[in-house]
């Protein structure tokens, strides 16, 4: 129990009376504290547990706090921390290169549930030894229609790496505003097709392949880390010869087989992202997968066979803003918890100006500089 003194002092000559104002609290006129709402937050989307699990929880230790007084803090909390998470969307896409990719999460609706999708977009330059901190932004839509994510980027340009969603191809019209967005495919996608035929069918054709596309990842993993100028060099003289080799190949064996095939089909799905796939060849700042993207996704995944669906597009639009905030601080290394209970705690009275001193990689090094002082 924390209990806060707030002494009047009165003025004996004009008789008037003083007392320190009280101190600001993460919910405008609630009783929850910052410690207490981080521990819901991080718990439901960090840990994966519904608010009715957490429900029954704190019963057990003697503590009634009902679902709808949990949702109703998630929901608050969210809304103050949003100043935060429109920082970290605006990191993110102060970017020149990112990862993009999408998952379902069912919505409940009447009588049963549809498919909404959970967006991300993150921002990692660390495997060309980029300064930047990663961060990685979030976007609830309740459908897939490409007008989404178009709205998601309606500012940003630059190179974006992505699966072959048809909905993205406006994004990467030459005549689009404010600049064009240029397509790097991902190779984890296109070994796929061709890993799944090998390990259940056995096929030839989808095992050489398989094999081919590996010698590459092989290369990828001896730069990771590497300046760009470095990985590009290595690229040219020992990708190179094989990605060109890889393409005579897979064309010759194309032209052999039923274009209703599943390895045909599969060889297909290379060839059509052909120019974008070997996009990585000519630039070191790019990657030969999304998979960083597809790491931030992982957290919905989970999430999924837990809490099963979200309860309405407001609680999706929450779950995007919160899910911001707790993967972004895990790709700084930062322990989310305690992260959001400082954050909650000051960020009523903190300068909207200074907003950036909260994010996590700065807040870290601020936490750090007192502890380095001392030594």
């Amino acid at each position: 129990m924390i209990q806060h003194v707030r002494e009047k002092h009165s003025c004996r000559s004009c008789e008037k009376i003083t007392q320190p104002p009280a101190p600001s609290h993460p919910i405008a006129r609630g009783r929850a504290g910052p410690g207490l709402l981080a521990h819901v937050l991080f718990a439901k989307y960090g840990l994966h547990l519904p608010l009715t699990r957490q429900s029954v929880t704190y019963a057990r230790e003697g503590i009634e706090l009902d679902v709808s007084t949990l949702a109703d803090w998630v929901g608050a909390s969210a809304a103050t921390l949003m100043p935060l998470v429109e920082a970290v969307r605006a990191h993110v896409f102060a970017a020149e290169r990112l990862h993009a990719d999408d998952t379902t999460v069912p919505v409940l609706d009447v009588g049963r549930t549809r498919t909404a999708r959970l967006w991300t977009y993150v921002r990692d330059d660390r495997p060309f030894s980029g300064a930047d901190p990663p961060a990685a932004a979030y976007f609830y839509s309740p459908d897939r229609r490409g007008e989404h994510p178009e709205a998601h980027v309606a500012s940003w340009a630059g190179l974006m790496q992505a699966d072959a969603y048809a909905g993205y191809d406006r994004l990467y019209e030459a005549g689009r505003r404010p600049g064009p967005i240029v397509e790097a495919a991902c190779w984890a996608h296109a070994r796929r097709k061709f890993f799944d035929l090998a390990r259940l069918n056995k096929a030839p054709i989808a095992i050489e392949a398989v094999a081919r596309i590996d010698t590459l990842f092989a290369i990828e993993r001896d730069i990771n880390g590497l300046p760009p100028e470095e990985r590009r060099k290595v690229r040219h003289e020992r990708s190179r010869p094989r990605v060109e080799a890889l393409g005579v190949w897979l064309r010759e064996q194309h032209a052999r087989l039923s274009p209703h095939g599943k390895v045909a089909k599969a060889i297909a799905y290379s060839l059509n992202a052909w120019d974008a796939l070997i996009r990585f060849l000519d630039d070191g700042c790019l990657c030969m997968t999304n998979n960083a993207a597809e790491r931030a996704l992982r957290c919905i995944a989970v999430g999924r066979n837990n809490w099963t669906f979200a309860g309405s597009d407001a609680g999706g639009r929450r779950a995007a803003a919160i899910y911001t905030l707790i993967e972004t601080a895990k790709l700084s290394a930062v322990d989310p918890q305690a992260w959001l209970t400082d954050v909650l705690a000051r960020l009523q009275d903190h300068p909207a100006r200074r907003i950036a001193d909260l994010l996590p990689w700065n807040w870290k090094r601020l936490q750090q500089q007192p502890q380095q002082a001392a030594a």
